[in-house]
């Protein structure tokens, strides 16, 4: 019996399998069998002729990194908002384009419209431009529904992406994502809706983490703590838009919850800093909204480092504040706003970004891990973050399957 059923030689291997450093082999070879890495380590080290040991060997060059993973996105959406683009550009203001029928409401308006096979084709073009960047794993929340069966509709194409695209696919219920029209004044009466709804949702499967977006134009603590509440009697991870224009402490109430991360996070003080070590909360940066809203407040990357707070990154895709197609460009604007180094960049979209999600089967390349990996035409690891745009990706796997090329 073969060893292998796949063996792919002669690339460098960025393994992220130690806490600093690439993890670099050269002229490395990576095995897998079952969808899961069996292999990593130099060509010289393998027990014998590679073709007596795969059912399939590979030849490669450049570099090998574990599939990249997008950790926070509002993927599934229709419509797009680039009238706002131009709006907000000639100088109106968030308030004018509301009044006009924009801002989220008019992507809740298009969502609410679309049925489910039209929500899924907008929706699955703009995971293929993911995945074609090196994406085999993302976070997808629901948020632009607003109502049960929009929120459930939202979801169910998620997990139809998932599985057209042979890519894992995390669901976050945002129902907490903005204040619906029918329900314009009782916030509190829309909490109550929204919580009502989770159990049923759960039921389906649909639900892999609960969200909320925190601050002083979304949802109080308070209300964000009644849906945490909600969502820990069901067994549910917690994860939170926290501190983006405000420091109304979200950070440490997600943490308090044993979160799984806190996003955003620009206006984190270091007493929610402390309270995300100490619970393992990963912050979450994301860039692109820092990017296109010309953001100055940083998050405490200072204190992030000091305390031992993983940073991932992640696009943040949505159709409002950063539509944003590439975790490898989301990765560049970490490092050119943020100051993160390429290293720093890299393990925030696989080994933290892994963590994010609570998936811990993934995110480095190590023996008993998913085979998901991407093989790229560069000759340094830092190219990933050096580059803005172009095409580097030579081959995708997710689960030791080389992905058909995305339309």
């Amino acid at each position: 019996m073969t060893h292998f059923e796949g063996l792919l030689l002669g690339a460098s291997l960025a393994t992220l399998d130690a806490p600093a450093g690439y993890g670099e082999i050269r002229d490395g070879a990576l095995g897998w069998r079952d969808g899961v890495l069996t292999f990593v380590g130099p060509r010289t080290a393998l027990p014998g002729d590679p073709h007596a040991l795969a059912r399939e060997v590979i030849e490669a060059d450049g570099w090998i990194t574990p599939g990249l993973i997008d950790c926070h996105t509002h993927l599934v959406f229709a419509g797009d908002r680039a009238a706002e683009f131009e709006m907000r550009l000639q100088g109106a203001s968030y308030e004018a384009i509301a009044r006009a029928g924009g801002g989220i409401l008019s992507t809740v308006r298009a969502t609410r419209e679309a049925d489910e096979d039209a929500l899924l084709a907008q929706s699955i073009a703009r995971a293929r431009m993911l995945v074609a960047d090196g994406v085999t794993a993302l976070e997808i929340k629901s948020g632009y529904g607003l109502d049960f069966a929009s929120e459930r509709r939202m979801l169910r194409v998620a997990r139809r992406i998932g599985e057209a695209l042979g890519i894992a696919v995390r669901t976050s219920y945002l129902a907490a994502h903005a204040l619906p029209p029918e329900y314009a004044g009782r916030a509190d009466d829309y909490i109550d809706a929204a919580i009502d709804w989770l159990p049923r949702l759960h039921a389906e499967g649909l639900v892999d983490a609960v969200d909320a977006f925190c601050e002083g134009i979304g949802f109080s603590p308070d209300q964000t703590r009644r849906l945490f509440e909600a969502a820990r009697t069901l067994g549910l991870p917690v994860k939170l838009h926290a501190d983006q224009l405000s420091d109304l402490e979200g950070a440490a109430l997600v943490a308090e919850f044993g979160g799984l991360s806190a996003d955003h996070v620009e206006h984190t003080s270091e007493a929610g800093v402390r309270a995300m070590a100490q619970a393992g909360t990963v912050a979450v940066l994301l860039p692109g909204a820092f990017h296109v809203l010309r953001e100055t407040k940083l998050p405490p990357l200072d204190l992030f480092r000091a305390h031992g707070v993983p940073m991932a990154v992640a696009t943040d895709c949505n159709p409002g504040t950063s539509p944003l197609l590439s975790l490898r460009q989301a990765m560049q604007l970490a490092c050119t706003h943020f100051r993160l180094t390429p290293e720093e960049a890299l393990r925030g979209a696989t080994v933290h970004a892994a963590r994010a999600l609570g998936l811990a089967d993934r995110g480095a390349l190590r023996v008993g891990m998913r085979a998901d990996f991407v093989q790229w035409n560069i000759r340094h690891p830092a190219e990933l973050c050096y580059w803005l745009g172009g095409r580097w990706a030579e081959a995708v796997y997710a689960g030791g399957h080389r992905l058909q090329e995305p339309l």
